[in-house]
């Protein structure tokens, strides 16, 4: 694991940043639905699995850009930014109702990354213990699929006052609308690092990621 300390009095966002981390501590999401059907159609063209194809492009968009990469040292009171972070996903248990995180490592290689996320799953799905250990995965952000539901919005409370940089994201099914496949995205993020500009350039990242995707590597 490597971070840089981010200097808090050069620090761009210096003034949004106090404001939010003392005087109103909180967080701020969007939803919105994102256009897969050229992704969709590109996983069941090649045989991969659609949940881990847009995991991958989700890992890579998060780690274009440093506002998607801080963290919070609470012990010494430091901003600090990690070099990369990584996707914890979720294994959901038919049978005891239960889900198992995941900490699956992003390779910016999407064959390398893909192979080691599926082997991950797989290894989860032999256990039903729930194996959340965030103290030794501090750089690694939560990525959850809510395959039950084509949702409208969605909502995630935090403790009051506590400083979680890392993004949260959710997306659930998605569903036909006039012709295109149509998925709820969420995207949280705390104020203190990100605001809505911030959230709203990850959709428009992942806009503009799935279409070189799918068009390299449909010439694979």
């Amino acid at each position: 694991m490597y971070f840089k300390i981010i200097d808090k009095e050069t620090y761009y966002r210096k003034g949004v940043f106090r404001h939010f981390t003392e005087d109103c501590k909180c967080s701020t999401s969007m939803t919105a639905r994102l256009d897969v059907t050229d992704l969709a159609a590109y996983s069941k063209r090649m045989g991969t699995k659609f949940y881990l194809n847009f995991l991958y492009l989700l890992s890579k968009v998060l780690n274009s850009r440093e506002d998607y990469r801080m963290g919070y040292l609470w012990q010494t009171d430091e901003l600090i930014c990690y070099d990369v972070i990584h996707p914890t996903q979720y294994v959901f248990h038919e049978d005891t109702e239960t889900c198992t995180p995941v900490y699956s490592e992003y390779d910016p290689d999407y064959e390398t990354f893909y192979a080691a996320a599926l082997r991950d799953l797989e290894e989860a799905k032999k256990t039903r213990e729930y194996l959340l250990d965030p103290a030794n995965h501090p750089n690694w952000f939560d990525a959850s699929y809510i395959s039950w539901l084509s949702y409208d919005s969605l909502h995630l409370e935090l403790p009051d006052g506590y400083l979680y940089f890392a993004p949260i994201v959710n997306w659930g099914r998605y569903r036909e609308e006039n012709g295109r496949l149509m998925m709820p995205v969420t995207v949280r993020l705390n104020h203190a690092i990100a605001d809505g500009y911030l959230v709203a350039n990850v959709f428009r990242l992942l806009e503009q990621e799935i279409k070189p995707f799918v068009a390299q590597s449909s010439t694979n």
